[in-house]
């Protein structure tokens, strides 16, 4: 079935071609091991993300950048594997789309020499959105969904600590379904298509095994389009109403 919204609707398939949109077949290397762990690396070896499998479906998703091969990472994203694959999906998309931009054009987006993508960028969408906003005198920003069960925490000024500088969750805080890590030098680019994701409106397939239990009576079903009639013309129905699990 497909359902909304898609920060309560669980993992998906923990699958890492689902989540990754690389050309395997021309030059990104891909490893994978029998325990479920793989690892995909960019041609120049200073892109790398990781899928390390826990015990009961848990583990971690790791992209990261090393300014060398080999060398100490310049950022780091840390995704939970309880993370829905569409908001892994998003980023590695656009970390894709910023490698080949940058080896096209002689650039370096993707280790903050020239990202001038300001962080507004990141949170426009929250806000289009209806999300809450706060702000403390400790320099973070948090925005929160409609739901209350989602939100996105922003360090926007330097306070000697070394937590991530953004850092985004589904489900209640106290006890979140999973959590992401932007660590400081993150491109806003990147952090722009997980919230991207994060407030899509397009529902995501999921069977019922896959729904968290304690997210089920917060999820909507999206009512499929109707059929139309043999010989009809297409037209584009209204947008249906989403009606809630049980």
């Amino acid at each position: 079935m497909r359902v909304l919204p898609r920060h309560l609707a669980g993992s998906g398939p923990a699958d890492p071609r689902k989540a990754w949109s690389f050309p395997f077949d021309e030059d990104w290397t891909l490893h994978r091991s029998e325990n479920g762990a793989a690892f995909a690396v960019s041609p120049c070896l200073r892109i790398w993300t990781h899928f390390q499998p826990g015990l009961s479906r848990r583990g971690t998703w790791i992209i990261a950048a090393n300014r060398v091969p080999y060398g100490p990472a310049a950022w780091q994203i840390t995704f939970d594997a309880t993370t829905p694959v569409e908001l892994l999906h998003g980023v590695h998309s656009e970390l894709l789309d910023l490698y080949l931009e940058d080896l096209h054009n002689d650039r370096d987006h993707l280790f903050g020499d020239e990202d001038t993508t300001p962080a507004y960028e990141a949170y426009a969408s929250l806000f289009a959105h209806g999300w809450g906003h706060s702000v403390k005198t400790d320099g973070t920003q948090t925005f929160l969904s409609w739901d209350g069960l989602g939100g996105v925490r922003h360090q926007y000024a330097a306070t000697g600590s070394d937590g991530p500088a953004w850092r985004a969750w589904g489900g209640h805080l106290s006890e979140p379904l999973w959590q992401a890590r932007f660590s400081t030098g993150t491109p806003t680019a990147l952090v722009a298509a997980f919230t991207a994701s994060f407030i899509s409106t397009e529902p995501v397939q999921r069977t019922v095994k896959d729904i968290p239990t304690q997210s089920r009576r917060h999820l909507y079903i999206a009512a499929p389009s109707p059929e139309p009639a043999p010989g009809t013309p297409p037209v584009t129905p209204p947008p249906p109403g989403p009606k809630r699990t049980r």
